[in-house]
């Protein structure tokens, strides 16, 4: 609120520092933890320790590109000649349970046995949707489905199983959750985000790593979690993957940092730096980004690992680092501990020579290296660095698959039911058609069994199709469909037989959207799906038959030229393994949706504009001095997602006209009744306004969200609690303010008002 002399509640600096002083003094464990530590360090040749900070890919270490076998002389290489302390990622796909075992136990035993202080390696992974690199594994949603659930403890369920499969594995640590705002939906990546909302991807981001890392490092029902990429990397200017992105300094502390503060508050292990630059700076070569604000504003005090070749990078694409020498001294002097190099060992070449030469102090080695050696010690890897006979038994439980189907079944958003459409009689004869109809990789995504997701071979023979899932419901004579598995094959997009088809059915069930793809692969130019299926859709229309659309997408692909003409729309985001028969059931209603778009759906691509924009940016000028209010406008907005039953909301109150102290609290609670005949899921979220500020504030912000289940008739109210930290923006001074003035609340469409007094 505007206020000539605002009131600064959060000076970064100072809060870190009266944190640490309020703090506790260290446990008997962490106490022995830092005294291990210690004692190795001083045992450690400089090379030893150098080679700590290297992680390489499992390519190098190999037979061949097409064998899980190790080849033992490439290995020595890797752990005794030049003492690798990490490795990670697959060759290929996915890997079953015994190759991961055979593949772990003869690094760790050479490195347990034959290295002078017998420091364990450390594995890392890529689980990003459950734990995608093991053959059988349980798969979920995405994180932007999961987002779209508003259900934190079911998120938090999923990071549980992924933590325990991946343990069963072998491996200890895993490179999620991606904690970058979708904010840019060309953004190849955009499906491994939360979304566009802070407090959304925050309270998602902490859940998760609370799940992954529970309380312990050392039991089998956890792994090391990694918060990425840090910062900026999710809103490139381009829309490309790994180019440049530009923040102004009071957005990317409003904006994007506070999910990695959650994240730090959580208790995350390790943080995974941003490939690209912010604002003319790669983030591997900012100490402002990896000291001033990760360590210092922040509090981390974890492992920060390069992304992908990213030190490398620095001369060869970034072009601030005359020689990949140059490149190796700027990263570890600005704060990375550990270089995924990953495809050779010049980066310890290189730091081994660095160091010689004064160029990078030991100390700053013995800083890096610390960080590794406690989290290896955290992880139970000196006590037994081998896998774990005991977790072998937490893969593939049946409950697993359970967790997947109900995590697909609530992400699934309704985004239209023209004359109520949905749900179909499973007495109806249907043609399933379009790309997705019976493809895998649609249904999943990236990171799914191989990196891109895209080969069909690699998933489990109990995966079912759309195709699949709808004649396992409706009987196969009730399904015509002339869709094939792969994407792009000419059947797929058959507008004349699609129209022969339709004669012979009471409905078509048309599924479009995206092939799977993973970072860079997956670059767009333009939001507009692809015109073979929009042609597909216009065919459609002109068989007069209802038509049910279904969306297997990544990211918001702009349909505004077919989307009148579709009765009914689903958002499937990219569902995971059980995400087929969950469509099934929200299509026939045996399962009432409930999702919410955690983003804003364009209706054109040159028109992104997000929920929480300003009031101006919603103006229009037709003519000179003649102004409306219509430009935004988009397809769907934040927030949007529809039920086959109607939930009414009424009594929204707040216990008191306005707050003052720091602990102050208000109360806001709303009525919501279920005026449908079904029983369903229903999120309730509340938004504030702030009405006038010295920075010209957002249109609304999601401040909270409580997803309830409600009976037909039912009645529950729901109760809020907001304290003055909810007011709060970055101010004139790029600091954390509350400034008094006058602010509302909104839940649905009920409004209420209070003040903020100082």
């Amino acid at each position: 609120m505007l206020n000539h002399f605002p009131l600064i509640v959060f000076f970064s600096g100072l809060v870190i520092l009266l944190e640490a002083e309020a703090q506790p003094p260290k446990s008997s464990n962490e106490t022995e933890i830092d005294h291990k530590v210690t004692e190795l360090l001083s045992r450690m040749s400089m090379e030893e320790k150098v080679g700590q900070m290297s992680q390489v890919a499992i390519d190098v270490i190999l037979k061949d590109n097409s064998s899980t076998q190790l080849d033992p002389q490439k290995l020595r290489k890797a752990i005794i000649e030049k003492k690798v302390g990490s490795i990670l990622n697959v060759k290929g796909g996915a890997y079953t349970l015994d190759e991961w075992h055979n593949i772990l136990s003869q690094i760790q035993e050479l490195a347990t046995k034959e290295t002078p202080n017998s420091i364990p390696v450390l594995y890392g992974i890529d689980a990003i949707h459950g734990s995608n690199y093991i053959r059988g594994g349980t798969l979920f949603p995405h994180n932007i489905g999961m987002a779209a659930t508003r259900n934190l403890d079911l998120a938090g369920e999923t990071a549980h199983i992924t933590a325990l499969e991946t343990r069963a594995s072998g491996i200890r640590w895993n490179f999620d959750p991606v904690l970058g705002m979708g904010r840019e939906p060309l953004w190849s990546r955009f499906e491994e985000t939360f979304g566009e909302d802070v407090y959304l991807t925050s309270k998602m981001g902490a859940k998760m790593i609370s799940a992954y890392e529970k309380d312990n490092l050392n039991k089998i029902d956890a792994v090391a979690s990694c918060m990425k990429h840090f910062i900026g990397y999710s809103v490139p200017g381009s829309g490309k993957d790994r180019t440049p992105s530009y923040i102004p300094e009071r957005q990317l502390r409003e904006i994007f940092l506070p999910p990695f503060q959650a994240a730090v508050e959580a208790g995350t292990s390790t943080v995974m730096i941003n490939s690209g630059e912010v604002n003319g700076v790669p983030v591997h070569a900012s100490s402002y980004f990896l000291k001033t604000i990760l360590r210092e504003e922040l509090g981390f005090e974890g492992l920060a690992v390069s992304d992908w070749e990213d030190i490398k990078r620095l001369h060869t694409r970034h072009k601030i680092a005359a020689t990949l020498k140059e490149a190796v001294k700027i990263a570890v002097n600005a704060g990375v501990d550990m270089s995924m190099i990953p495809y050779d060992y010049s980066f310890y070449d290189y730091l081994v020579e660095l160091v010689k030469e004064g160029e990078v102090d030991i100390a700053r080695i013995d800083e890096a290296v610390g960080r590794i050696l406690k989290l290896k010690i955290e992880l139970g890897l000196f006590e037994n660095a081998f896998p774990e006979k005991n977790s072998q038994d937490n893969f593939g439980e049946k409950k697993y698959t359970q967790v997947a189907k109900q995590a697909a079944l609530e992400s699934i958003t309704l985004l239209k039911n023209e004359s109520d459409v949905l749900p179909l009689s499973v007495n109806k004869k249907l043609l399933i058609a379009g790309p997705c109809a019976n493809s895998l990789p649609a249904l999943h995504g990236s990171w799914s069994f191989t990196w891109q997701g895209d080969d069909a071979s690699r998933y489990p023979e109990s995966t079912q199709t759309v195709v699949e899932a709808f004649e396992n419901t409706y009987g196969r004579s009730n399904i015509i469909s002339r869709s094939h598995s792969d994407f792009d094959h000419n059947d797929n997009y058959d507008t004349q037989g699609l129209l022969e088809d339709a004669a012979l059915v009471d409905a078509i069930v048309l599924c479009l959207g995206e092939n799977a793809y993973a970072e860079s692969p997956g670059g767009i130019d333009d939001l507009t799906l692809d015109d073979r299926q929009l042609e597909l859709a216009k065919a459609a229309e002109k068989t007069g038959k209802p038509i049910v659309l279904i969306l297997l997408q990544g990211r918001p692909r702009v349909i505004a030229s077919i989307e009148e003409k579709m009765d009914a729309i689903l958002y499937g985001y990219r569902p995971g393994s059980q995400g087929a028969s969950a469509l099934v059931e929200v299509v026939t209603g045996r399962f009432n949706p409930a999702g919410r778009l955690p983003f804003t759906y364009p209706r054109a691509t040159g028109d992104v504009l997000l929920y929480d924009h300003k009031f101006s940016e919603t103006i229009s000028e037709d003519i000179p001095n003649l102004f409306g209010k219509d430009a935004y406008r988009p397809q769907w907005t934040f927030g949007h997602g529809l039920s086959y039953s109607t939930f009414n909301y009424s009594d929204l109150k707040l216990n008191k006209e306005f707050i003052q102290s720091e602990n102050d609290t208000i109360r806001a609670s709303v009525k919501v009744t279920n005026a449908g005949k079904v029983g369903g899921h229903h999120t309730v979220e509340l938004y504030l306004r702030d009405q006038y500020a010295s920075v010209t504030p957002s249109n609304k912000k999601l401040k909270r969200f409580k997803k309830i289940y409600l009976e037909p008739n039912a009645t529950e109210e729901v109760t809020f609690s907001l304290t003055k930290k909810d007011l709060s923006f970055v101010g004139l001074n790029n600091e954390w303010v509350t400034e008094p003035g006058e602010f509302e609340v909104l839940i649905a469409d009920l409004s209420s008002t209070f003040n903020y007094q100082e």
